[in-house]
């Protein structure tokens, strides 16, 4: 139960006591956690299967803004793990379309959208003014430009990827001494695979995208451990992780300097 102490500080800092109340009596949010989520703006890059899980979850825990950014329209093959939509919705903006089912799960929730494509010219304006960034978009020019817009605009940046059975996640650009993402991929792989011709089982890119709200949740609420300098790796098809040290490049492009 919430403590009369509890309950007055939340009704003073205006937070719904009976929406929050899981996070309320958790030691490393409460009052305070619960306010900061309130007050922390969060762009999400790619409405897909890891931004559709994470806007979900982030939307649910209260935090107080998310941008949107997708150039895409739903179509029928994205709902086995893009949770975020309905058959109906189907042809529609992804962006649009997620902005409405997120504010039906959190009316007090404020979306901005952006049906665009986000690249090296139009990053730092469409991240301007975030406190963090999640990239789960699905290619590397994308992938890169966030990376480097990020570090340039000092907001962090919780990075996730899919493939076949197997994701991975990791926190990039926190402070300036920690890597960015060129560090961990320098240039695009020249194997590079994408999901349409390799396949990727649904519920992974619910496992990672929510993995990548928690990270968020911790940086915003200042609590536990991050993955700053490490990188997770899960494998679905036996159920293991296992996590990389990553150290900042001196030879990095991105961010030596």
């Amino acid at each position: 139960m919430i403590s009369g102490a509890i309950f007055a500080t939340c009704v003073a800092m205006s937070i719904d006591v009976e929406r929050y109340a899981r996070h309320l009596v958790l030691r490393e949010i409460g009052g305070p956690g619960q306010q900061a989520l309130s007050r922390a703006h969060v762009a999400i890059v790619g409405a897909g299967g890891l931004g559709s899980p994470a806007a979900l979850y982030l939307a649910a825990a209260g935090v107080g803004a998310l941008t949107l950014i997708d150039p895409d329209h739903v179509s029928l093959s994205n709902l086995q793990r893009q949770v975020l939509f309905r058959t109906d919705d189907i042809d529609q903006p992804k962006v649009s379309r997620a902005a409405h089912h997120l504010q039906a799960l959190n009316p007090e929730l404020r979306v901005t959208t952006h049906a665009v494509g986000l690249e090296a010219s139009n990053a730092q304006s469409l991240l301007s003014g975030c406190d963090l960034v999640l990239d789960g978009c699905d290619n590397f020019p994308t992938r890169f430009a966030v990376d480097l817009a990020s570090r340039s605009l000092g907001i962090p940046l919780v990075s996730g990827a899919v493939g076949r059975w197997e994701g991975q996640l990791s926190l990039f650009n926190r402070t300036p001494d920690s890597p960015c993402y060129r560090c961990w991929v320098p240039e695009t792989p020249p194997d590079a695979e994408t999901c349409a011709a390799v396949g990727i089982v649904g519920a992974l890119t619910g496992v990672i995208g929510a993995l990548m709200a928690l990270e968020a949740i911790k940086l915003i609420c200042e609590t536990g451990d991050t993955l700053d300098g490490r990188i997770m790796l899960f494998d679905g098809l036996t159920l293991q992780s296992r996590i990389l040290r990553l150290k900042k490049d001196p030879a990095c492009a991105h961010c030596s300097s």
